[in-house]
């Protein structure tokens, strides 16, 4: 196939104040042959408030395989093509992974527009690190795969920024309170809009603050392992992590493994103390 001179433009739109859109970005959408859009609906409102003609054709979780071959073959005609999502910077968390990877693996350019984003947004304005920081989109819904992810990071020292739904917003911080120990956070909701929130306190603090609930698009960061707690973790800590861990029958091996892994502390400290305990439970 002969590859043309179109271009896969991933552009960022606003979180929510219409404003926040760049000049270049509108530029691109007013030129582009072909505007695809999550909810065309909702872009449909940003192009009309900018004058760009434009109609925009879906493309969603659901149909975005289908939509794979429509856009290669214009890309293959030299066309420029617009990719944009509900609100933000496309793909973070949002579809278009597999449309992006199409396209580079057909030979087409893929150009990004930057522009607004929830996660920069929020980590600039959380008070906590911005640099390093790690963005795992949505916790998993099965209790299982959340309870192993939070484990993975309990000892991580990076910011951590989640997405949320407005609903499961209690039961998350409660979740992170519980799997990550209750450290710093912020709840960042309706960036950008007419309510605009910034929440800050521990987890615990912010799961009671919003235990009803909360309204509109929801951002959480997390401060990380080493922010949270720079103390090293103290013998009686350690200790009693270990003793409510030993009645599960795991083998010293494997508990001392798990608690690391939780509480950051090193192997061998915690695999010393867990053999230790058992002796003297043991001998008493």
């Amino acid at each position: 196939m002969t590859v043309g001179a179109g271009t896969l433009h991933i552009v960022a739109t606003p979180i929510g104040n219409l404003e926040d859109v760049t000049l270049r970005a509108l530029r691109v959408l007013a030129e582009a042959d072909l505007v695809l859009a999550e909810d065309t609906r909702h872009t449909r409102i940003l192009l009309d408030r900018h004058g760009i003609a434009a109609r925009p054709l879906s493309l969603h979780s659901h149909n975005e395989a289908a939509r794979i071959e429509r856009v290669l073959a214009a890309l293959s005609e030299g066309r420029s093509v617009a990719l944009v999502s509900d609100a933000g910077t496309p793909l973070v968390s949002d579809p278009g992974e597999r449309l992006v990877a199409a396209a580079i693996e057909a030979g087409h350019a893929v150009s990004p527009i930057p522009g607004a984003s929830a996660v920069p947004a929020a980590l600039s304005a959380s008070g906590l690190p911005a640099s390093p920081f790690t963005f795992l989109g949505f916790l998993p819904r099965k209790a299982g795969e959340r309870r192993a992810l939070l484990a993975r990071l309990r000892g991580a020292p990076e910011t951590l920024v989640f997405f949320e739904s407005p609903r499961r917003l209690p039961a998350t911080l409660a979740h992170l309170a519980e799997g990550l120990g209750d450290r710093p956070a912020c709840v960042a909701r309706e960036l950008t809009k007419l309510h605009e929130e910034l929440a800050r306190g521990s987890l615990a603090e912010l799961a009671a603050r919003f235990a009803d609930g909360a309204r509109g698009e929801v951002t959480v960061v997390v401060a990380g392992a080493e922010a949270a707690d720079e103390r090293p973790l103290s013998e009686a800590d350690l200790d009693a992590r270990i003793r409510e861990a030993l009645a599960s029958g795991e083998s010293a091996r494997d508990l001392a493994a798990r608690l690391a892994g939780e509480t950051g502390a090193s192997r061998r400290r915690v695999y010393n103390r867990v053999l230790a305990l058992r002796r003297h439970s043991a001998g008493g």
